[in-house]
């Protein structure tokens, strides 16, 4: 069963875009799929129309739970919220700003999530974790939990600023905690192709990532903007606009990828 994060420390790349279109294209394939939202602004959560001030639980509640009881098998399921058929989602809210002390003072602190997640690993086809703008210790339990990772990048004048640190704390992470761990692809995101500079930042990433770069590229689109708006995934809410089709190319290279495999 995968798991695999959106990371990146940067924030404003579509990682939330990513992390919710992917899952909402795997479970509209008939992939049961769980999102967990892991980025304290709770992007996700509010992207799927789910109201932050109702949840019963959250990711914050999943770590502490942890914590202070290891493998306590309903420490996800408690927090779960159901989307769609095949789409369940673990919301996070502001809270979860606070996590990193109760990770910093447990044993094992970098394992906490994945520890959490193996009672439910069974439940799922899919987990995709939407991790937060930083390399903090909730980011290495992210990929500590994950076998495989996508890192999207804005075709943007300093898409590339910053990428060795993230690099380097994946490969510190595989070589210490969690051998499997790998970048499965680098996807790029808010492109135009109209742009010199965006056509001219794709080709560098491509030149340094080389097949890892995805060959979708996701496009400047106001509809995978108006989508969060509605509490709808773009797959969902526009199927037919330029963002919601390239989304939906992704889920089946990535589907591809792991029959391949």
């Amino acid at each position: 069963m995968p798991v695999w994060g959106i990371v990146n420390q940067k924030g404003g790349v579509g990682k939330t875009t990513t992390a919710v279109n992917l899952a909402a294209g795997l479970a509209a394939k008939g992939h049961r799929t769980l999102l967990i939202d892991a980025d304290p602004q709770g992007n996700a959560t509010t992207g799927l129309g789910i109201d932050k001030h109702t949840v019963k639980g959250t990711l914050f509640d999943v770590v502490q739970k942890t914590v202070a009881e290891p493998g306590c098998p309903d420490a996800v399921r408690s927090v779960v919220v159901s989307i769609s058929e095949n789409l369940d989602l673990v919301p996070a809210t502001l809270d979860l700003a606070g996590v990193e002390p109760v990770l910093l003072n447990s044993v094992g602190k970098e394992q906490i999530l994945r520890e959490a997640l193996l009672p439910v690993q069974k439940d799922y086809e899919w987990i995709i974790i939407d991790a937060p703008p930083s390399l903090g210790l909730l980011t290495v339990n992210i990929l500590a939990a994950c076998e495989k990772v996508i890192v999207p990048l804005q075709t943007e004048f300093y898409a590339m600023e910053g990428i060795s640190h993230l690099l380097t704390t994946i490969d510190v992470v595989k070589r210490r905690i969690n051998p499997r761990l790998e970048v499965a692809k680098v996807l790029l995101t808010m492109h135009d192709g109209r742009n010199n500079l965006a056509q001219s930042v794709a080709l560098e990433v491509q030149g340094y990532f080389g097949a890892k770069v995805s060959q979708v590229i996701i496009p400047r689109n106001v509809r995978l903007s108006e989508a969060p708006s509605f509490g709808e995934p773009a797959v969902t809410r526009f199927p037919d606009s330029k963002g919601a089709v390239a989304y939906r190319q992704l889920v089946d290279e990535v589907l591809q990828e792991c029959v391949v495999l």
